[in-house]
């Protein structure tokens, strides 16, 4: 890090990974440097920038990412690091603290001290990595909370999805069915707390007919990305029911039967982005608010299973070549930068 050079992934074309090196600074008033340990890929939104699947001329969402969707771009949004230096006037974080942010994989950065999350006393850094996957799932929970007693099923078990597993086992739902088509993710998501994870070749209609005594479901999560799954979640929601749509189809088109069962049922279809608190909880609540709480639950969840894969910073290529690729071998992949 001498004289404040950072390297950085970025990605010049679709599906290509380069290694830059480009120049930091020290931090100035009201700002901190931070030298990262540990990132995640997002095998979700991560993968369609990677893949090219996001139209070109979508705003970015972050202060920390550059570039643009129409490539080149630096992007990534789960980082973890120890502070390095603090400017003058900062107050709350200290050098040495671990902290998460929200930024693209490289090796070290000067952000705003509002930007890191301190995370809680004894996590690790492969815990706290999942902080924005988990803010995800809490803001599921604000925009179409579990009620007591309720048949929810969650599609696809990615990260998210075994979040959202392992929340919603903790909210006495009667019953929990999750899908997945990925052997691994299915077995790990009985481990974390479902009651039965099914293949989407199997039929679902039946399994949730007879866990909820023939009603459907009261509460359906779509966290697969698969376009296709919100037309299976719909299909076994019983009347008057949830269906919370997590994942993001990039410009993958989603095709919708919207005449008869779903008219008939009543059923509400909620869309649900972490980039906005729900209406319906403010102003008891705000982004940070959420945060605290997101953080505050790592200690409590089972993240080290959800680890699959470790790669050097180095091999940053051939981590997002193995989720593109062989996606049935993965489940969480994480770049180390020589620290953990």
């Amino acid at each position: 890090m001498a004289g404040y050079l950072a390297r950085a992934v970025w990605f010049p074309r679709p599906r290509a990974v380069e290694i830059r090196e480009e120049p930091d600074r020290p931090p100035g008033p009201g700002e901190v440097r931070i030298r990262t340990v540990l990132s995640a890929i997002s095998h979700g939104t991560e993968m369609l920038v990677y893949r090219g699947e996001v139209p070109r001329d979508l705003a970015l969402d972050l202060p920390t990412l550059r570039g643009g969707f129409g490539f080149p771009i630096k992007y990534g949004y789960a980082s973890v690091g120890h502070v390095e230096e603090v400017g003058p006037a900062v107050r709350g974080l200290a050098p040495g603290d671990l902290v998460f942010t929200h930024h693209p994989h490289q090796t070290g950065y000067t952000v705003a001290v509002d930007l890191p999350t301190a995370l809680p006393a004894g996590a690790s850094p492969e815990s706290g990595v999942f902080l924005a996957n988990l803010e995800t799932a809490v803001n599921v929970l604000l925009d179409a909370p579990v009620m007591v007693g309720e048949v929810v099923v969650i599609f696809g078990q990615g990260v998210v999805g075994l979040l959202l597993t392992q929340l919603v086992r903790r909210h006495l739902c009667a019953a929990l069915l999750t899908v997945d088509s990925l052997p691994r993710r299915r077995q790990l998501s009985m481990s974390l707390g479902a009651d039965a994870s099914l293949d989407p070749a199997e039929d679902l209609a039946t399994a949730v007919h007879e866990r909820s005594g023939g009603r459907g479901a009261d509460m359906v999560i779509e966290a697969s990305g698969q376009p296709a799954a919100l037309q299976a979640a719909l299909d076994v929601a019983a009347l008057e029911g949830r269906v919370v749509v997590v994942s993001w189809y990039g410009r993958k088109p989603v095709q919708l039967e919207l005449g008869g069962a779903f008219h008939r049922r009543r059923l509400r279809l909620i869309s649900s982005q972490v980039g906005h608190v729900p209406g319906s909880v403010l102003p008891r609540w705000d982004v940070a608010r959420r945060r605290r709480v997101a953080a505050g639950l790592i200690p409590s969840l089972a993240l080290a299973p959800l680890i699959s894969h470790r790669f050097p910073f180095d091999r940053a290529a051939e981590a997002y070549a193995l989720v593109d690729q062989r996606p049935a071998e993965v489940v969480q992949v994480v770049l180390t930068y020589g620290d953990v």
